[in-house]
């Protein structure tokens, strides 16, 4: 099975992220424009601060009756979220994000972020590798 790394070489290193005084509801508006689930979170020095995730809106905006535009990212990200680095395997993730219930996994090396994975990623990366296998599969089976 493939590693963080690899998955990171087709994916990229780039990752979305915002400051904590960011408000939640810019937060909300890039993340619906740029269509994800999960933003990073760095400080003023460009450090790792935690993560905002659709859960954390959920969770902690709407059910407690916040206002989106009033309240900053920094009230309600998640400060010490699970991370991986880049040569932690594809299986070690999913089991983190399965037992963990998480769909994102920054991705931290030498102390410094240097991408992020989803689930999504995780699934595509799987299936790629399949179809990998069965294809080298039939070309030595057909002698193709």
């Amino acid at each position: 099975m493939g590693t963080v790394r690899h998955i990171l070489q087709k994916k990229g290193h780039a990752v979305l992220s915002i400051t904590p005084t960011t408000t939640v509801y810019y937060a909300l508006e890039l993340m619906v424009e740029k269509n994800v689930g999960a933003l990073l979170v760095l400080d003023e020095n460009e450090r790792f601060a935690g993560i905002f995730t659709e859960r954390d809106y959920a969770r902690k905006v709407i059910l407690k009756g916040k206002a989106s535009k009033e309240t900053l990212v920094r009230e309600i990200m998640s400060e010490h979220p699970v991370t991986v680095t880049p040569d932690d395997t594809v299986e070690d993730c999913m089991k983190l994000m399965t037992h963990k219930y998480i769909r994102h996994l920054p991705v931290v090396q030498d102390g410094k972020i240097v991408g992020l994975v989803s689930i999504g990623d995780i699934v595509k990366y799987i299936i790629e590798e399949q179809k990998f296998i069965i294809d080298n599969l039939e070309h030595y089976i057909t002698g193709h």
